[in-house]
């Protein structure tokens, strides 16, 4: 992957070596994507997993330490996290409202410690890079990217970071324009999962709609870069993250999309960079549950 840190983001804070306070009761929006990052990352079956998001992600952190850690290093980590940032709000500041959706660049936070203070509760280090929207800000942990770098390494390693950061921002895109509120709406009901997994097939799709206008915009592509992007959805589906946990897959508990699914969608925006309001649309409609 080619990237160029003249299109770097000014919105992103290095936590990198601060200390977060004392854990107080709160809300547990984090508990999905702790569970994912955790079972992803660290191993854990998924029961394990969703036990610790349920443990970690209903605290509120009263003490945490907030603002740009000056002393972190100014290094290559940091570069690649306000360039991929940067480069996402460069696209779709020009490509949504074209389509008549709203976009305001978003924030980014890198952490490395055991936890992370957000707007949306304290997250652990296993939680990967997250996003959350009660302050519009994507947390960013490059810890979570090791394994990346040792499967595939060099300019691969790296635009499957780029895809995920692309994936994270694309829940931002969806914040703002109300596709996030759809599934809120739906919480606690039958159609839950079926509307979480609906929500990230669109912002992998994002992912790659993403990733068709930065090339053609910055010529950010190499050889083998798609592919490793489309290795890394394969990986996180639910189908393959549930049976690595060493248990059979249940479909009916699914919250992202199956492998098949998340390669399918990734691609699909790559092929087409269509962001029109019918092709954002289409993730949402009733009765096409089949064709997702």
């Amino acid at each position: 992957m080619k990237w160029d840190e003249s299109q770097a983001s000014g919105n992103v804070e290095d936590r990198r070596g601060m200390k977060a306070g004392p854990l107080a009761a709160g809300g547990g929006i984090l508990s999905l994507v702790i569970a994912v990052g955790a079972y992803f990352i660290l191993g854990l079956n998924p029961q394990q997993a969703q036990q610790l998001g349920q443990a970690v992600g209903g605290q509120v952190n009263k003490g945490a330490e907030q603002g740009e850690n000056k002393d972190a290093p100014d290094d290559r980590v940091r570069k690649f996290a306000k360039t991929m940032i940067g480069m996402n709000d460069k696209v779709w500041e020009a490509e949504l409202p074209k389509n008549g959706f709203k976009y305001a660049n978003a924030k980014g936070v890198i952490f490395d410690k055991a936890q992370v203070q957000s707007g949306c509760g304290v997250a652990p280090s296993g939680a990967g890079p997250f996003y959350c929207p009660a302050d519009k800000t994507l947390y960013y942990n490059p810890a979570f990217f090791v394994e990346l770098e040792q499967k595939l390494g060099g300019s691969a390693a790296e635009f499957s970071q780029a895809y995920v950061i692309a994936h994270e921002i694309g829940h931002h895109v969806q914040n703002l324009n109300g596709y996030s509120q759809r599934v809120d709406a739906k919480r606690g009901t039958r159609q839950e999962n079926d509307y979480s997994v609906r929500l990230e097939l669109q912002a992998d799709y994002l992912a790659g709609c993403w990733a068709y206008h930065a090339h053609k915009r910055f010529s950010i592509l190499e050889r083998g870069d798609v592919e490793a992007a489309i290795k890394s959805a394969d990986a996180i589906g639910d189908d393959r993250l549930q049976s690595r946990g060493g248990n059979f897959a249940r479909p009916e508990s699914f919250t992202h999309g199956t492998s098949a699914q998340r390669k399918k969608w990734f691609k699909k925006g790559y092929d087409t960079g269509d962001v029109s309001k019918k092709a954002l649309d289409y993730f949402f409609e009733i009765g096409n549950s089949g064709d997702l």
